[in-house]
């Protein structure tokens, strides 16, 4: 997998292909780092399901402030840890724990959330939802959601909007902009 743009720019670093990980493919990264282009700079960014590390180190490259890294799978957070060594990625935290837990811990709010969870299980909502109800977002946050091209999104907090989406072969890829809880009835 390579970092398509930025200061880390065409490097490559290799990740957990034995752990199942399904790097977000080149040009929806292209795409979403172009939707984030006006607020990336200096955000604090949360990937959950970190798998490669491609959206969290994409996120550096372009001028992400820090990123907290998060994966169950303890292959994935020792390749993870490798690749940040790696690109002298200083402003990593690399977190080993399901996600949905990590979302039941004292929160600190980020301004980019990236959430691509395994297509298999159903929990993106249940996600959403923690990460909105406990306190993971900054007032103004911007929360990139993958998933299976036929899965609907019915169950996002209320006070989320979608406001891109497009899809690429079997994957949906969207961008929802948090509203402040003190604008919006929940």
């Amino acid at each position: 997998m390579r970092i398509i743009g930025g200061t880390l720019r065409s490097r490559k670093i290799p990740f957990a292909v034995d752990a199942g990980v399904r790097p977000t493919p080149d040009r929806v990264r292209e795409t979403l780092f172009n939707w984030l282009q006006p607020v990336i700079q200096g955000a604090r960014c949360l990937d959950l399901y970190s798998g490669s590390g491609a959206l969290s180190f994409e996120a550096l490259s372009r001028g992400g402030a820090a990123v907290v890294m998060v994966d169950e799978d303890l292959r994935v957070i020792q390749q993870l840890q490798k690749n940040a060594d790696l690109l002298h990625a200083n402003h990593v935290q690399i977190e080993w724990s399901d996600a949905l837990e990590f979302l039941l811990r004292k929160a600190q709010p980020f301004d980019v959330v990236f959430l691509d969870p395994p297509f298999r299980d159903d929990i993106l909502g249940e996600c959403c939802q923690r990460i909105e109800r406990y306190g993971w977002l900054a007032p103004k946050a911007w929360i990139y959601l993958e998933t299976d091209e036929r899965r609907k999104m019915t169950d996002l907090p209320d006070n989320w909007e979608i406001i891109q989406h497009k899809s690429a072969g079997q994957v949906a890829y969207h961008l929802a902009m948090r509203v402040a809880p003190e604008n919006v009835n929940i």
